[in-house]
């Protein structure tokens, strides 16, 4: 019973710009990360195996409910042209672009205060 008014609450880790656009280019390129490939990023971001796995983890998730709601491609072009498309398709589209951690400061700082 002492133990438990000693324990530290947990907190979440904070990634940095940099993290998180090398954890978003990995994930472009494979969708899952065996043990040895999961270790060598863990290693070469400073983070730890565990973060690693929980982001691919929940960054599938993200990636399975995008798809689940985006109709298909060939969907998508039979009723309109071209040119017509909601404002949130175009800022999906501007969100999903890759990051470049030395030029895209603002977009990373909006991209972690949406994710908070």
């Amino acid at each position: 019973l002492a133990d438990s008014i000693h324990k530290k609450k947990h907190t979440r880790p904070t990634f940095t710009g940099h993290q998180i656009f090398a954890l978003e280019k990995t994930f472009e390129q494979t969708k899952y990360l065996a043990g040895p490939e999961r270790a060598r990023l863990a290693y070469s971001l400073g983070m730890t195996e565990s973060q690693v796995k929980v982001w691919f983890q929940n960054r599938r998730t993200k990636w399975r409910k995008k798809s689940a709601l985006e109709p298909s491609s060939s969907s998508q072009r039979v009723g309109g042209s071209g040119g017509e498309r909601a404002a949130s398709e175009t800022e999906d589209d501007e969100y999903n672009k890759p990051l470049d951690p030395d030029s895209d400061d603002e977009k990373i700082r909006l991209l972690l205060r949406k994710h908070r």
